[in-house]
């Protein structure tokens, strides 16, 4: 339920013209599907962004040690975290691989494509 208010706040702020950053958990192509269609709706381009870690080692520590900012909210295991269900992509999209870089400069590549495409 708590998606759908996103998808339809997301498109309202869209026909505002204002700018929407979705981030979120996305396994399954039907929610990538959802906050796609929200922007294609709206009339506006879309970016797509896939954000990975590919070094399986350096995932589950950060995995294991990372820290929660919201009282009594439970996080998943390493064990939640590779069994969750994962349907592959199905087309373009950039991917930021985080494997090997400090938190502050994974956005590095993120940014580097929005700035592409305004000026495209």
């Amino acid at each position: 339920m708590g998606s759908v208010v996103g998808y339809a706040l997301a498109e309202e702020q869209l026909r505002q013209g204002h700018t929407v950053i979705a981030e979120s958990v996305n396994p399954l192509a039907v929610t990538r599907d959802a906050w796609r269609d929200a922007a294609v709706r709206a009339g506006v381009p879309v970016l797509e962004v896939e954000v990975v870690c590919s070094d399986p080692d350096e995932h589950r520590r950060r995995a294991e040690s990372r820290s929660v900012d919201i009282p009594d909210l439970p996080l998943p295991d390493w064990a939640q975290i590779t069994e969750r269900e994962y349907e592959p992509w199905n087309r373009e999209r950039l991917v930021v691989d985080t494997a090997g870089r400090r938190p502050e400069n994974s956005p590095a590549p993120l940014v580097e494509a929005v700035l592409a495409a305004d000026r495209g």
